[in-house]
Order: structure tokens, then C-alpha cells, then sequence
């Protein structure tokens, strides 16, 4: 487990602390953000100077809201083991911070230049938010157009971009082709992780 190997530099006793407090952040990030925030602060304290314990605080502070803290942590992991991993997640808390600018420059940086697959998706996807956030509707939307808008795609990240495609067309007045897209979401949404089917429905007046 990699996360082990990470922790070998710790004292026995320390390690198996530390990997206890991130598996209980990990475990209950998604019920309750703020018990798991504790549990990364706890593994922070005591192992500050490790990658991995940093990036998870981060992403933890991000599921918990606290925006600040969490791009702290994560630009601090990025210094600590390089590469441009969770872009999406520094430029989503720009967004949160009300610096839609900063996640608009995140999104032309060399690192994401070098994002591919759903990573470089994430990315797009935040990008295309801050946009709108600008009012820049149109400009969303482009940001959004790539080869990977395939509506024979299935799966959440598949879903997630279609979703963000339809909700930018619509707020560029593209009604038609955002209901089209909220489909194409919902077909695409195995896992029922987006609202795709009501979004569509209130477009067509629940018909």
C-alpha cells in the first residue's frame, strides 16, 4: 500500500496512529466532513511533513467546506511530491474562495496542459463554472466542447461533464440543446449521482 511506504519514515508507533486517523477521514468524509476534517488535522500534526497526509487534509478541508485550508494543504503536497495532481480541487477552491479568475488561471497553466483523461475533465469542468460565475456563459460552454462530449460515454465522469454542458447551455440561453445534454446526463448517470432527470424535467415543464 503506498500510503504505508509513505508513512515508513514515522516511528512504528506513529505510522500506525497516523494511518488510523487517515483511514477514519477517508471513511467519513462523505457522512460527516467535519469528524473526518478532525481526523486529517490529527494525522497532520503529526506527520506535517509527508505528501500524502498533507493532500488528504486537503481534500477533506474541500469535502468540509474550508476552502483556504484546503488549498493551503494541497499546494503544499504539490510542493512536497510535484506533479499536477487534483488541479481540479485547487481551482474548485479558488471558486469557493470567490477568486473565479485564479481557478480560470489554474485552467491555462503548463500543469494542466499535461492533465489527460477524466483529470483534465475535472479541470474543465471547474474552469467552465468560473465562468459562469463571471457571467460568461458562452465561453462556458466552449470550454467544455471536447472529444470527450460523446453521448455514448457512460459513467459518473461522463455524467458530471455532460451535466456541466447542459447547465452551461442553458445559462447561455441554448434551452433545446441543454435539455438534450441534461439527457444525455441522465442516460450517462449509472450511479443516480446528478439530478440530470428533474433538471430535465423542469425544462420541459415536467412533462
Amino acid at each position: 500500500m503506498a500510503v504505508r511506504r509513505d508513512l515508513l519514515s514515522l516511528d512504528k508507533g506513529n505510522a500506525e496512529t497516523v494511518a488510523r486517523h487517515l483511514v477514519m477521514a477517508v471513511r467519513l468524509v462523505d457522512d460527516d466532513p467535519s469528524l473526518a476534517l478532525a481526523h486529517a488535522r490529527a494525522a497532520r500534526q503529526r506527520a506535517g511533513r509527508i505528501a500524502v497526509v498533507r493532500e488528504t487534509a486537503g481534500v477533506v478541508a474541500y469535502h468540509a467546506g474550508e476552502w483556504a485550508e484546503a488549498l493551503s494543504e494541497l499546494r503544499t503536497a504539490r510542493r512536497m511530491s510535484g506533479g499536477a495532481g487534483l488541479l481540479a480541487v485547487m481551482a474548485d477552491c479558488e471558486r469557493g474562495l470567490g477568486r473565479p479568475e485564479r481557478a480560470i488561471e489554474l485552467g491555462r497553466s503548463d500543469e494542466a496542459r499535461a492533465l489527460t483523461g477524466d483529470e483534465a475533465s475535472e479541470l474543465r469542468i471547474v474552469v467552465s463554472g468560473a465562468r459562469m460565475d463571471l457571467g460568461q456563459y458562452d465561453q462556458a460552454v466552449v470550454t467544455l466542447q471536447t472529444a470527450d462530449l460523446d453521448p455514448e460515454r457512460t459513467g459518473s465522469a461522463a455524467a458530471r461533464l455532460f451535466y456541466a454542458y447542459a447547465d452551461a447551455l442553458v445559462a447561455a440561453g441554448r434551452t433545446a440543446e441543454g435539455l438534450e445534454w441534461f439527457l444525455n446526463a441522465a442516460s450517462a448517470d449509472l450511479d443516480g449521482e446528478t439530478d440530470a432527470e428533474e433538471r430535465a424535467a423542469e425544462l420541459t415543464g415536467g412533462e
